[in-house]
């Protein structure tokens, strides 16, 4: 009986200490930070080419098509490496416990 009381009494004073208000040697901050944009991502995408208010030639109308695809193309460019910046690390997943 008196083993069972003296263990009983280590068990408190043992909980006790998990409970105590002293502060911890180490303090663990957590930094929220913003992410690394390239500045070339924050420019706004090119206007599409202004077509002029009649019909026009495929002569005509061919570099107009060309200026605006190449300006899609860039802008996609600059689309991607903003998601890019921003897009979290994957964490590798925790294995299930049996």
């Amino acid at each position: 009986m008196r083993n069972y009381l003296t263990f009983s009494v280590v068990a408190l004073i043992a909980i006790a200490q998990g409970c105590s208000t002293t502060t911890p040697s180490q303090i663990v901050r957590t930094q929220i930070s913003q992410p690394n944009i390239p500045a070339q991502a924050l420019k706004p995408c090119d206007d599409p080419v202004a077509l002029p208010d009649r019909a026009l030639s495929a002569k005509e109308l061919t570099p107009l098509w060309g200026k605006d695809r190449a300006a899609l193309k860039e802008c996609e460019a600059k689309r991607a490496a903003l998601v890019a910046a921003v897009k979290p690390v994957p964490t590798p997943k925790e294995k299930p416990s049996k």
